[in-house]
């Protein structure tokens, strides 16, 4: 059975294996520290027998006015546990605690351009592309920003794809 709870400080030790995807970006123990601190309701990991870190979510939310909203920042299932709908699962818990409890007007993701099969996973999870990062991944690789609207966003505004690329330059941090 698998169990979904929040992530905690002992899992950094332990979720390594989970990473050894070559398309799952890897971050610096601060930086995995960091969102913990920040953001905890939006850090979660799926556990299986054994205590078996099999997959998890890091995310926060972010933005202010029409722009606010809860961004995945990485979510990753190990690759004997896929095609069980844990990265489903996991997006939706994020979805529902930016929706519900931080009121954002949509949910964000970066993925790389060449990366497909997680391009039509997020499409199937009702995402859209909203606009592509030139040479956003390490100077080299386009990524594409995919977003979903959540309920407070009725008109759908913040999913209107822009017409041309960006650089990473003109993406907004808050």
């Amino acid at each position: 059975m698998t169990t979904i709870r929040r992530f905690c400080c002992n899992d950094l030790l332990r979720f390594a294996s989970v990473n050894f995807d070559h398309l799952t970006e890897t971050f610096n123990m601060s930086f995995y520290m960091t969102y913990l601190a920040r953001w905890p309701d939006y850090f979660h990991v799926a556990e299986g027998p054994g205590n078996k870190i099999m997959g998890y979510i890091m995310g926060k939310v972010e933005g202010q006015g029409e722009s606010w909203h809860g961004h995945v920042t990485a979510v990753t299932v190990a690759t004997e546990y896929r095609r069980q709908q844990l990265a489903k699962k996991l997006m939706n818990l994020l979805e529902d605690i930016s929706d519900q409890i931080d009121k954002a007007y949509f949910v964000d993701l970066f993925v790389r351009a060449s990366n497909t099969p997680a391009i039509k996973m997020y499409e199937k999870l009702g995402y859209v592309i909203y606009r592509r990062v030139l040479r956003y991944y390490s100077g080299e690789e386009d990524g594409l920003d995919m977003r979903k609207a959540l309920s407070r966003d009725v008109e759908k505004k913040s999913i209107i794809p822009l017409k041309r690329p960006v650089t990473p330059d003109e993406l907004e941090y808050d």
